[in-house]
This record gives C-alpha cells, sequence and structure tokens, in this order.
C-alpha cells in the first residue's frame, strides 16, 4: 500500500507566485475583533487564530558561526469556554549537552472589551513556566491571564538554536479556524532545503534573493614601552557577504482540522511546511551532502556511534545468552527465548529514539534503557544467536507518518528476523508483545529496516493476520422485564495485546463499574478472566449478566434489539467529507453467537431480516443470520475488517456500510403473549 494509494497529498515545492501579504501587527487589536460573538465561516469554533505569523532567519558570528532564530506571533479570539485552553500555550525546545536552545516569550496580553473600551492585561511571571519533559526535551509554557469569553489574546515567542538544520514544523491549519497564517524564511547561500508540504492546502508562495553582509569590527591594541604600553589601538572593518534565499508562504481561512473515529494522527493530514538541512556548501569547502534520499538518511543514522556501533557490542551478554539458547536448535525456539529474556530483564525508561542515551551495556547492567538501547540490544544478541537479524526505523504513530526523507522523520527502533517466510518483526520494549504483534504506537504504516552493508529496504508494519474478539452467549428474557444470561469472550493477537495494555493493572472493582457502563448499564457478576500473563492464549472473558435497557414492553408485546449490548450505539463516521484516511489500526474479526430464550406464555410474532453486505472492493463484511425455532433464537453475527488503513477515496461507502450494519442491529425481535 503506497502513500499515493491513501490519498495524502504531498507537495514538494518546484514554483513560485507572487503575493504580497497582509499588515498584522501585535499591539493592534480593534473593537470589532473584541465585539465578534462567533467566528463568521463556522460558527461552532470555540476559538480561532486570527492570524499565526513566523519568520526564521540565520544570523552570523565569528564565534558561533550561523545561528538560527525564529521569532512567531500569533493572535487567537477565544468565543466559547471550550476554547479557554487555547491561552495556554508551550513550545518544546531541544536540551543539548552544552548548546541548549533557547525560547523567549514576549508582548503576551489579554484584550477584553470592558464597558465599550479595551482593558488589557499583561502576563506576569507568575504565568509562564519552564519545565523539563526529559533529558532530552524541554518546554516553556504560559498561561494568559484574565481570559474570558470574547476575549483576544496575543503572544510573541522567539526561539534561538545553534542546530541550523532542521526549522520547527509550520502548520498552517489547526483544531480552530485559521484566518491568516504567514511563514517567512530568510535562508544563506550555503545550505539546500529539502522543503516539502503535507496536507491538502497549499499556500501561495513567492520568493527574491538579496544580497546580505555582515560587518565586523576588530580592535588591535599596539604594544608601546613604559608609560606607552598598551595604550594606542587600530581598528580594522571586514564584510562577509553572501547571498539570501527569502521564501513567503501565505495560506487564508483555512478551517478547522476535524478530529473523527480512527485517525492515526491528525497531524498527519493537517497542512504543514516541512524543511530538513540536505546540502552544505562554504566556499573553498566539499560538499556535503545529508538526507537527499531514504538511502542516505539510513546510512547516516548506521554511522552514528550511538547506532551502529552499538549493534556490534556483545562481550557483556555473551555468557547470558549462551545459557539462555543451551539445548535450543531450531532458530525460533532461541528467537523466542532471547525475545523472552529481554522483556524480562530490561524494562523500558517511557524514553523513544533511535539513539542510544548511555549505551547498550550499561542499559544491560542498569536493566532499563530507551527504546533504541533494549530494540538494538535484541538485535545483536539475535545475531550472536546465528539469526539473520536487522533493526527497522520507524515513526511511532505519535510522531506522525514518515512521508518524506529526513532524519527527524524516525522516533523508533525495532528488531526484525528475516525467515523464509517473510519478516519476523519484535518489539522487546512491551512486556504484553509478541513476534510480530507489535504496540499499536509501532503500527505506522512504513518503517525501514537497515541491513550490516548498509542497505536498506521498506517494511510494512501493518499487521495482516486478523486480531479477533469472539463472544458466545446464552440469554433468557425475563417476562417481567429483564434479560440475564451469561456470556465468554475471547480475544486473539491485537485485540489481546490492547486489552492487557488497557487493564492489566486495573482494580477488577474499577474495570467491572467500567464494564457495565460501557455495554448500556448491565450488570455483571460471577465474573473471571484467564491468562492475563500467559501471551500465548487468548485473554478469555466469563461473566454473568442482567441487562434491564434492552428490554421494551409495550401493551403486550416485548421488544427486543438480538445484539442487545453488543451492538454499535451510533455511527462512528459522521463527517460529510473526510480527506484522510481511516486507520483501523489492524485487520480485526467480531464475532457474536447468541442464543436468545423467550419466556413461556410468550411466542416470536416477528424477526429481523438477514442480512449479507460488503463494502466496496471487499474492506469489511458484515453477516447477520438471524432463525427462530420455538422457544429459541439464534443469532449470528460476524464483522470483519478486512483493511487496516482505507483511502479516504472509500469513505462514503464505508459511512454507508457502518450505517447499514447500525440499523440493521436496532431492529428488533418482537414478542407478543399468548
Amino acid at each position: 500500500m503506497k502513500l499515493n494509494q491513501l490519498a495524502i497529498v504531498v507537495f514538494v515545492t518546484t514554483f513560485f507566485v507572487n503575493l504580497n501579504g497582509q499588515n498584522f501587527e501585535l499591539g493592534k487589536v480593534s473593537v470589532v475583533e473584541l465585539q465578534e460573538k462567533a467566528h463568521p465561516k463556522d460558527p461552532s469554533a470555540v476559538a480561532a487564530i486570527l492570524y499565526k505569523k513566523g519568520k526564521t532567519s540565520y544570523d552570523y558570528s565569528k564565534s558561533n558561526g550561523f545561528v538560527m532564530t525564529t521569532e512567531v506571533q500569533t493572535r487567537i479570539k477565544i468565543y466559547k469556554k471550550e476554547g479557554y485552553d487555547w491561552a495556554n500555550q508551550k513550545v518544546k525546545y531541544y536540551l543539548g549537552n552544552s548548546s541548549n536552545e533557547n525560547v523567549l516569550f514576549s508582548e503576551a496580553i489579554t484584550y477584553n472589551l470592558v464597558g465599550g473600551k479595551i482593558e488589557k492585561t499583561k502576563l506576569s511571571k507568575e504565568g509562564e513556566f519552564d519545565e523539563v519533559i526529559n533529558r532530552y526535551w524541554g518546554q516553556k509554557k504560559i498561561s494568559m491571564p484574565n481570559v474570558k469569553e470574547g476575549s483576544v489574546i496575543e503572544f510573541q515567542y522567539t526561539i534561538k538554536t545553534p542546530y541550523v538544520g532542521s526549522p520547527k514544523d509550520w502548520s498552517f491549519q489547526a483544531s480552530i479556524p485559521v484566518n491568516y497564517s504567514e511563514y517567512r524564511s530568510f535562508i544563506p547561500e550555503y545550505y539546500t532545503f529539502n522543503t516539502n508540504f503535507k496536507g491538502f492546502i497549499f499556500p501561495k508562495v513567492s520568493v527574491e534573493k538579496k544580497a546580505k553582509s555582515v560587518l565586523f569590527s576588530t580592535m588591535e591594541r599596539e604594544e608601546g614601552a613604559g608609560l606607552m604600553r598598551g595604550q594606542t589601538s587600530n581598528y580594522s572593518q571586514s564584510k562577509f557577504s553572501y547571498e539570501e534565499t527569502r521564501t513567503t508562504y501565505i495560506a487564508e481561512n483555512l478551517p478547522a482540522m476535524n478530529e473523527e473515529a480512527y485517525v492515526n494522527n491528525i497531524e498527519n493530514y493537517t497542512s504543514s511546511l516541512i524543511q530538513e538541512l540536505s546540502m552544505i556548501k562554504y566556499p573553498n569547502e566539499s560538499l556535503k551532502s545529508l538526507s537527499t534520499n531514504w538511502e542516505a538518511v539510513v546510512k547516516t543514522i548506521y554511522d552514528y556511534d550511538d547506532f551502529g556501533l552499538e549493534l556490534s557490542k556483545t562481550g557483556y551478554f555473551e555468557e547470558d545468552i549462551n545459557s539462555v539458547i543451551a539445548g535450543l536448535n531450531l532458530p525460533g525456539e532461541k528467537a523466542a527465548a532471547i525475545f523472552n529474556f529481554v522483556k524480562a530483564n530490561v524494562k523500558w525508561n517511557n524514553y523513544y529514539g533511535y539513539s542510544c542515551n548511555d549505551g547498550v551495556k550499561k542499559a544491560y547492567k542498569d536493566k532499563t534503557g530507551n527504546i533504541a538501547e533494549i530494540n538494538l540490544m535484541l538485535v545483536a544478541m539475535l545475531r550472536y544467536a546465528g539469526l539473520t537479524a536487522n533493526p527497522v526505523l520507524l515513526s511511532s504513530r505519535s510522531n506522525g507518518i514518515a512521508l518524506f526523507p529526513n532524519r527527524t522523520a524516525f522516533d523508533y527502533v525495532i528488531a526484525a528476523i528475516e525467515t523464509q517466510d517473510g519478516l519476523v518483526l519484535l518489539d522487546a520494549t512491551d512486556k504484553f508483545s509478541l513476534p510480530s504483534v507489535l504496540p499499536l504506537r509501532d503500527l505506522n504504516w512504513f518503517g525501514r529496516l537497515i541491513r550490516k552493508d548498509g542497505t536498506s529496504v521498506e517494511v510494512n508494519l501493518t499487521p495482516t493476520t486478523l486480531s479477533k474478539e469472539t463472544i458466545n452467549m446464552n440469554a433468557f428474557v425475563n417476562k417481567e422485564g429483564f434479560i440475564s444470561g451469561k456470556l465468554r469472550k475471547q480475544l486473539t493477537g491485537q485485540e489481546a495485546l490492547s486489552f492487557r495494555h488497557e487493564n492489566s493493572a486495573t482494580k477488577e472493582d474499577a474495570y467491572l463499574e467500567k464494564l457495565e457502563n460501557d455495554n448500556n448499564s448491565i450488570e455483571v457478576n460471577e465474573y473471571s478472566r484467564e491468562n492475563d500473563y500467559d501471551l500465548s492464549k487468548p485473554i478469555v472473558e466469563s461473566y454473568a449478566f442482567k441487562d434491564v435497557k434492552d428490554f421494551e414492553r409495550i401493551n403486550d408485546k416485548i421488544y427486543i434489539a438480538p445484539s442487545l449490548f453488543l451492538g454499535i450505539k451510533e455511527n462512528p463516521f459522521k463527517q460529510e467529507v473526510r480527506e484522510y484516511p481511516v486507520d483501523f489500526g489492524y485487520p480485526i474479526q467480531n464475532k457474536y453467537n447468541i442464543n436468545m430464550e423467550i419466556p413461556e406464555g410468550y411466542a416470536v410474532e416477528t424477526i429481523p431480516e438477514g442480512l449479507n453486505i460488503a463494502c466496496t472492493d471487499g474492506i469489511s463484511t458484515f453477516k447477520y443470520v438471524i432463525a427462530n425455532t420455538g422457544n429459541k433464537v439464534q443469532i449470528v453475527m460476524t464483522f470483519e475488517i478486512s483493511k487496516a488503513i482505507v483511502s479516504a477515496n472509500y469513505y462514503q461507502a464505508l459511512k454507508d456500510f457502518y450505517q447499514k450494519m447500525l440499523d440493521k442491529q436496532n431492529e428488533k425481535i418482537v414478542l407478543i403473549k399468548i
């Protein structure tokens, strides 16, 4: 499944058009803006970005070379209380070894209309916070004061960084409407950037080239004799000149990016500008190529000391692994033993990244490490045992889809074993994972497998095996106004993995309360569960239930929804048009076998007709079989999603499919008194 098949529009900048930007300035909030009660194009909006302007430039000094500075100015209108969160802003910055990025907020003011006059409230020091996220990242946060419905807030922040190669992505869209968005870049001639867009709305672009120069003044003190020693100076000036490419990107009247069911990461489809340094050419130096294609990217990463070099270290584990695989002859047995050994002995510290932090040896000794340390260690152990194992670079779901060749596209690495039957993917950072049953955070379209010789191949991360939920239920309709029975549920594959993640550490009382609330407020008792920690077996739940809400009596007739509390309650697809893919995560099958007994003194008057439907191109199927024999009603419902990622081209067909399935499940069995 290639990217272009998933209708993600990617536009690489190859041409420019001229456009004059509008004049927006901080401090120029108008009474009209404060009086506005709703967004003119989206009355449901809780807030809107009235304008957002950014500028990235490079300043040169003899002592520091080029330093990148990004300035961002923003004005936001708050329409409703639900929009108050927009008064809380944060900017992430990198914590390097000795050259940290620097973030400074300024001009932060809240505007309100009081008695027909504009009232200003400036951000105080108490409203500004600096916190460390982890050893790699920090963030500067502000909480704007005196925010009300109708407020307008403004702020500016500046980021200075010596890391000139990766300007921060610029998002033109947001989860609220954006009236005007402008970004300008000022790039010295020595740098060539890969410039790409993602999303479905493209900005207008203009470009110009300008000469730029930096003037340096130097004072040299002359050495004199006697009293005149050091008393005279000579001043000299030098000029450093170069050409600068100035590019302006402008987009207006951008609609809000609305979340809906089964979205991988909404930022994957938000109209954004992505830039990364691809080549450097300083005067009198050879051209330095960085990330021109995926092969160059992965080779660069593999050559890092904290990646490729870590794979070559084996002495720290050899004795232990010899014991782990002693007596095992089959490759699969060795792989399973080593995989389980790493999962049991080295815990993930919740840090992402494809680079080792303290190194595999220390992680092994301390029994804790980041993603790279654990999974590169696993690769090295598998290779030591004679298996063909290699690392696979990927981008986690929270990091977005790796659309363009660049080093920051990846933030994760797993292990892969090459076998005659294909690749077996392993992630030892998750105690519940199994071979080729990866945590959901890993399932993000494609990764890249890197071999020892530096070559790489694309790896499809999407599971192909159906994960299953199977339910067997015996139910009895009580004429007193409820339905009781017993249920047995079995979960396999990704469904079992997700269940273990969500519930293994939850106390039973809390879990049962959630189980009841999620299933139309049924009452649950006699609950039991098997195989929470035996990963070789499916999760099995069993319980008795009492269901009141799926029973309805009108006069002498009883109306029952055949699926009871198991059916879907609403269509998850509500948008009229959807421009981004539907991401189910993995293929799934839900199968429900229901045996229902009707009460004495009643007979079945009508039952729904069966149904067998399929969505276009076999994306999904739904089979509904129902039969009545005497006082028994048998229902079998089978719902299957065969494709984990569905192109937006199929959205309407999928929406219609879900509606037909919902309508069928809402049809009633009618019992009549005899």
